[in-house]
């Protein structure tokens, strides 16, 4: 069946939260040493993890994790915990965690702006659905490609997380497709791949930083027969 819409996860998919250098330049270790590159990766793998429990939290945290992209609220308080318990001070949390936030702050992968431009110009419908606490449609106009989105679903707006079926259902609905007109693109297997289960075709990216993944959206398309 023809594809007529594509579905894009936003995190690891279309942006990624990608550190400038100063973000992190008064982290400490123990010892008084600056963080290591490694160390500084697995803190920013925690905060922008698809799935999976990324620390140790303890029991009172426990629901805020398991419903942060449902509430803005739970989101900041969970976050700022994991932050703490990965070795960072109070004040340091406070600033990186108003950097997730910030859609400003997110750098779109090399082929996020073609890949969108080729296919509302070929007239297929674009939904962007996230697991996410915080509007990521500025991230879009900044981009100047907002207009090029017919729908933006968002976990926290919708009161539903991927995989639940609900967020593909609306988000096909919305677009005026069937499910097995859509293909869903996205880098988790586990949360984005469910959208296999109502009917539509998926694609997995891998969530690379932007330098190395210069065109894994175009190359997905091109797999599932979408040559814009």
């Amino acid at each position: 069946m023809t594809v007529r819409a594509v579905l894009f996860d936003f995190s690891g998919t279309l942006f990624r939260l990608e550190q400038d250098e100063s973000w992190l330049d008064d982290l400490t270790d123990d010892f008084g040493y600056g963080w290591d590159p490694e160390a500084q990766a697995e803190l920013m793998r925690r905060m922008t993890a698809p799935v999976g429990q990324v620390a140790e939290l303890p029991a009172e945290y426990q629901d805020a994790w398991e419903r942060r992209d449902l509430d803005p609220r739970l989101h900041r308080k969970v976050y700022l915990e994991v932050l703490r318990r990965s070795g960072v001070t109070e004040q340091q949390a406070e600033s990186l965690y108003g950097r997730l936030v910030d859609p400003d702050c997110w750098t779109p992968y090399p082929d996020t702006v073609e890949v969108l431009r080729r296919l509302h110009a070929a007239g297929i419908r674009i939904a962007v659905i996230s697991n996410i606490a915080f509007d990521i449609r500025p991230a879009f106009e900044r981009l100047g490609v907002a207009e090029l989105i017919d729908e933006v679903v968002m976990s926290y707006v919708e009161g539903a997380i991927k995989p639940d079926p609900k967020l593909f259902l609306r988000a096909c609905e919305r677009l005026e497709v069937a499910p097995e007109q859509a293909l869903m693109v996205g880098d988790s297997r586990e949360a984005d791949g469910g959208a296999a289960d109502v009917g539509c075709r998926v694609g997995i990216v891998d969530p690379t930083p932007t330098s190395e993944r210069p065109d894994a959206l175009l190359s997905v398309l091109a797999d599932h027969d979408i040559r814009v």
